[in-house]
């Protein structure tokens, strides 16, 4: 049996491992199992349903220069334990040289580095991100991303054009189908059937732009004085964003919803979506939310290629808080048939089981490739 290792953050419920689960719980686990090096010592929401599919989480000593050769033996150890491990699949976006450089010395003949982001979060790690960003292209194999920009940004455009490939962040499209008694179920219960629900799917940082979220929704709420703000997930920054607002009057207004093991339901409760991201590579809430028929409003950094649905368009995050919330009011409110929204994301290729083969196809031959070499 081939087994691949994914080189993850841990096994959290967001977007990279949300993607991951997809294709796991999809492909023919007879032939091909995943493993996960989970680069941070706290469980993921995932860890047990890996378990009981025949996957393994192993937790790394970390992504600190400090530990990097303890690291290098730790990834040649496990490697050399299990012959079966074939592929390395990095996901740490340039810290994915350590799993990378490390399974190039260990001997592993195929790794491949996926870039999900166009840019790096300048924390305090950002120095050394920009170092492994350099490096990140010779310790891989085979170049892979969410989507063309995301890939350009990582490996350069001459590199990506002659040999990357995209992984598309697919979905089940029958789960998120647009279903009116969900609709009206969650609303009743919430207390939302006369609102107009503005929706958020994200991890609270500073990527996702929460704090100018609240902004623009303070705007559509003079103009729609019923608006309410669901905002999904948890994260470093939640407790910030809930005082201030708190301090804008708003908090009555906002529903903080925290982390969810199926988010299917509250996308058929929205009416419109909004990502003001302040930059993406392709998200996967986009996709999902475009599956459910959702009226979309994106920022100019959530690259173009999420723009599926005629019902979805970005604006530049230069535009004014009350020319956001225009887009928002106008989009949510104009009256759209959500049902074709399934099919739309499906036949632009974002179907689980049609990519889950497709992916399956592809590891399968880079074994071959291996076994070759």
């Amino acid at each position: 049996m081939l087994r691949v290792l994914h080189s993850v953050s841990n096994m959290a419920r967001a977007g990279i491992e949300t993607m991951l689960m997809n294709y796991y719980r999809e492909i023919d686990r007879s032939q091909i199992q995943f493993d996960f090096l989970a680069n941070k010592p706290v469980p993921g929401e995932y860890d047990e349903e890996i378990r009981c599919m025949g996957g393994r989480v192993f937790v790394s000593p970390g992504l600190n220069p400090l530990h990097f050769p303890r690291y290098k033996r730790f990834v040649a150890e496990l490697l050399h334990s299990d012959p079966d491990i074939k592929i390395v699949h990095a996901h740490n976006e340039a810290m994915g040289y350590y799993a990378l450089q490390s399974a190039k010395d260990a001997g592993l003949k195929v790794r491949i580095a996926h870039a999900h982001n166009t840019q790096i979060i300048r924390d305090y790690k950002y120095p050394l991100k920009l170092v492994c960003k350099q490096l990140l292209p010779g310790a891989a194999t085979d170049y892979w991303s969410c989507g063309r920009d995301a890939g350009i940004y990582y490996y350069g455009e001459k590199r990506w054009n002659e040999s990357g490939f995209i992984m598309r962040n697919a979905i089940d499209v029958s789960k998120f189908a647009f279903r009116q008694e969900e609709r009206a179920r969650l609303r009743q219960l919430h207390g939302l059937e006369k609102c107009f629900v503005i929706g958020h799917v994200g991890r609270f940082n500073v990527q996702k732009n929460h704090t100018r979220l609240l902004d623009i929704f303070a705007e559509a709420a003079k103009a729609v004085p019923d608006a309410r703000l669901a905002l999904i997930g948890t994260g470093e920054l939640e407790q910030s964003v809930e005082e201030k607002a708190r301090a804008m009057g708003i908090r009555d207004k906002v529903l903080f919803l925290g982390q969810m093991a199926d988010v299917s339901g509250w996308y058929q409760a929205m009416d419109c979506f909004v990502l003001p991201s302040l930059f993406e590579g392709l998200p996967v809430v986009g996709i999902e939310a475009q599956a459910a028929g959702l009226p979309c409003v994106f920022s100019d950094r959530v690259t173009d290629e999420v723009l599926l649905s005629p019902e979805t368009r970005r604006i530049s995050l230069q535009a004014d808080d009350a020319e956001w919330a225009g887009e928002i009011v106008a989009a949510g409110q104009a009256k759209t048939d959500r049902v074709p929204g399934m099919d739309i994301v499906r036949r632009a290729g974002y179907d689980i089981h049609e990519e889950a083969r497709r992916l399956q196809k592809i590891y399968l031959e880079m074994a071959a490739r291996c076994a070759n070499l």
